[in-house]
């Protein structure tokens, strides 16, 4: 019997583009040559839920509740369901819109009469400076995105509290010791969110009949949906087989015990999941039954009514050159949404836009962070990518998707692979828009900002954490708070956007650090070498250092006992004692003003509603820090390349007191402008020899030195060359040593 796959991810992930975990599960199946087929659940829910049907029965469920609960309901749901016909009226041109299918309906949606409005759109007055620098296109795309905002408002009040774009009942998922309170929410009957799925689910389970489905569940905010779906299937179809992996497993149920878990799935994976499912794949077909033993690859299952864990595979795990590339079929590209929440132009690329994902690496290439779980294989074991194979994945994704836009990814993308990629697309021309997350360390020269822009680079995120140079210390981030200002400057000035993780509440961190981290940020944004930033809460895990080690950090755990579900995140006590909660509201809020390059001259007081002690931080620390010039040192290994073209050359004859002598002028022509040099004629010869070896699209990659030993060949004084003002002006048009 021949094994049929279905793979998909539950609701809720994103609306502008497909989480790839199917995609990469494919990619590596269409290498085995064993047929699957992928659903992405949560954007056919939000698609069925977003239209004209999918709302006219919205409204008549909500009406039952209005008739008995009336006086129960806010002011804001009740405009709502009054405006009903309206929001029936123009959801599928919206929608559509938000599709990237129907972009003059943006001129009607600007005049601000076309969409009804509800309390999500009282926050527009604030922004109406913003829209100054947007465009019709983003302005009504925003407004929109608020148009919708405030239908999924009124369907957490009045159809499903649980209800969420990006996460459904996110709060099941998250630090579940126990199975009760979810398998609680199981035995109800489905919601209104969960007919549509279960509608969905029933059409695709029946058109395809898999042998074998297999569920990615990457967050907390995916988890119930990815029951719910088990559960029907078991119901219905007890033949298929199910299998849970993905993200969430991979952290939270490392330790499961309940036996309840299998009452809706058959299989729970770990870690990396290429060889588990070829294990389950070939366990499934009728040549397992000539099997001494079924094999497992870091799988949970029930047998004799127990929990067990099973690892006896003799297969390795594949390396990242054999997996395949990413496989986006199935998948409706065409019918992602982009949605503006935020006008940040950095933060918006979350939501806004269609992105091919890949990874440079698998795992962290640092891996020494000691608030992460970097004993888990998906960080631990570090294992680059190969640039050229990299961009043969790039190509092959444009060729089928349509599509030349790239997310990698990565925990921290390694900068010696970056550069090497950027050369890579560069060698081949390729057009391509890419971002990533990195690590902010001192590798991130002005020159290598610069080759990552020219490959089509546009953004990078990477974490700052805590912007204090004790607790950067403590974390072993391997960054100073001075290095990170200058390597976000290096970004920002080669045009490249930059977005910080911010962390506050660290085992140990004084309220004092947590209002000097506030001000290094406020100094940071108002020096404009960052444009995006987020806070979150320290979170104890238990696969973190902090988490194995807690008496090294000053941290007690509340509890001790495994629980029999879920077991990552961590009750504990800081010997600090503070309370962290309190700042929450205040950074976020102090956070949103400065990305949009508002009120730096504010107290820092002036965001919280308690008191305060003053900053200890110099109000010029980071404009001082940047003010420090690189030094002139070049490594005689450092890669030396030309960005530019060929130039035309002329030779002239100079004269002075007599005396005469040949000069050569080169003329540059770049993107924006042309611009020409003089030198000696020998010089000229050899600088025209030389960028011809270095350019960009040569097959050999030239160091420092051996640019300085092909000077020396038949000029003298290569420094003083090196430093000159027709060198030192081709450097600022291409001429990189990386």
């Amino acid at each position: 019997m021949k094994t049929k796959l279905f793979v998909i991810t539950p609701p809720f992930t994103q609306l502008n583009t497909p989480y790839p975990a199917t995609a990469y599960i494919k990619g590596f199946l269409n290498t085995k040559s064993i047929e699957s087929v992928q659903a992405d659940l949560g954007i056919d829910v939000i698609l069925e839920l977003f239209s004209k049907k999918g709302l006219s029965d919205l409204f008549h469920v909500s009406g039952f509740k209005f008739q008995i609960v009336e006086n129960e309901i806010s002011d804001n749901s009740k405009r709502i369901f009054a405006l009903q016909d309206e929001y029936i009226k123009t959801i599928d041109s919206v929608i559509q819109f938000l599709q990237g299918k129907n972009p003059t309906l943006a001129l009607q949606i600007c005049q601000e009469d076309f969409l009804p409005e509800a309390s999500r759109f009282a926050q527009l007055e604030e922004l109406d400076w913003a829209f100054g620098t947007m465009g019709t296109q983003d302005k009504a795309k925003h407004l929109a995105t608020l148009y919708l905002e405030d239908i999924s408002d009124f369907i957490v009040e009045c159809i499903d509290e649980n209800f969420g774009f990006s996460r459904y009942a996110e709060r099941l998922g998250r630090s579940a010791n126990s199975f009760d309170e979810l398998y609680d929410a199981l035995k109800q009957e489905p919601t209104y969110i969960d007919s549509i799925l279960i509608s969905l689910l029933k059409a695709k389970i029946e058109a395809l009949k898999p042998t074998l489905f297999l569920i990615s569940v990457p967050f907390p905010g995916n988890l119930y949906s990815a029951f719910r779906c088990a559960q029907w299937v078991k119901q219905n179809h007890p033949e298929i087989k199910i299998s849970m992996g993905g993200g969430f497993p991979n952290t939270e149920l490392r330790s499961l015990s309940d036996k309840r878990v299998f009452e809706f799935f058959d299989f729970i994976t770990l870690d990396d999941g290429e060889v588990p499912i070829e294990e389950l794949v070939e366990n499934c077909s009728s040549r397992a039954e000539s099997r001494d033993e079924k094999r497992y690859k870091r799988t949970f299952l029930l047998e004799n009514g127990e929990v067990v864990y099973k690892n006896n595979s003799l297969k390795h795990d594949y390396k990242q050159a054999q997996v395949g590339t990413p496989d986006y079929s199935d998948l409706p590209l065409d019918k992602y949404i982009s949605v503006i929440e935020i006008v940040n132009p950095m933060h918006r690329m979350w939501s806004d836009g269609r992105w091919n994902k890949l990874t440079m690496a698998h795992g962290c290439y640092w891996g020494k962070c000691t608030f992460c779980d970097i004993s888990l294989d998906y960080i631990k074991v570090y294992e680059p990518v190969a640039a050229s194979l990299l961009c043969d994945r790039m190509e092959e994704l444009i060729e089928k998707t349509g599509q030349n836009g790239f997310h990698f990814v990565d925990e921290a993308a390694p900068p010696a692979l970056m550069r090497a990629v950027a050369l890579e697309i560069l060698k081949r021309k390729l057009a391509v828009t890419w971002w990533t997350n990195i690590r902010f360390e001192k590798s991130f020269s002005k020159d290598l900002c610069l080759l990552l822009k020219a490959s089509g680079c546009i953004a990078v995120s990477g974490g700052l954490e805590v912007a204090s140079d004790r607790l950067l210390k403590l974390i072993d981030k391997g960054v100073t708070v001075e290095q990170v200002a200058k390597v976000t400057r290096n970004f920002t000035e080669a045009g490249i956007m930059v977005h910080a993780y911010l962390m506050y509440g660290y085992p140990t961190q004084t309220i004092q650090e947590t209002i000097d981290s506030l001000e290094m940020v406020r100094q940071l944004f108002e020096a404009g070498v960052l444009q995006s930033g987020f806070w979150h809460q320290f979170a104890l895990t238990a696969h973190s250092p902090v988490g194995l080690y807690p008496e090294k950090f000053g941290v007690t755990k509340k509890t001790e006992v495994i629980g029999t579900f879920a077991n990552n995140d961590i009750d504990y006590t800081d010997s600090t004692g503070i309370n962290h909660d309190k700042f929450s509201f205040g950074l976020k809020k102090s956070l949103f003003n400065f990305m949009h390059g508002i009120c730096f001259d504010y107290e820092l007081q002036d965001w919280f509603d308690f008191k305060i002690p003053k900053t200890k931080i110099h109000p010029d620390f980071i404009f001082d820090a940047l003010q420090e010039q690189n030094d002139f040192n070049t490594k005689p290994n450092a890669k030396v390349v030309w960005l530019g073209g060929k130039p035309s050359a002329e030779i002239f004859t100079k004269s002075k007191k007599g005396r005469s002598w040949e000069m050569m002028s080169l003329t540059f022509h770049d993107k924006k402008e042309s611009f020409t040099i003089q030198t000696s004629k020998e010089e000229g010869e050899w600088l025209l020899s030389i960028l011809n070896k270095i350019s960009v699209s040569g097959t050999k990659n030239y160091t420092f030195q051996e640019v300085k030993n092909d000077f020396e060949t038949s000029l003298e004084d290569f420094e003083l060359f090196w430093y000159s003002k027709p060198v030192n002006t081709l450097r600022e048009f291409g001429l990189l040593v990386l």
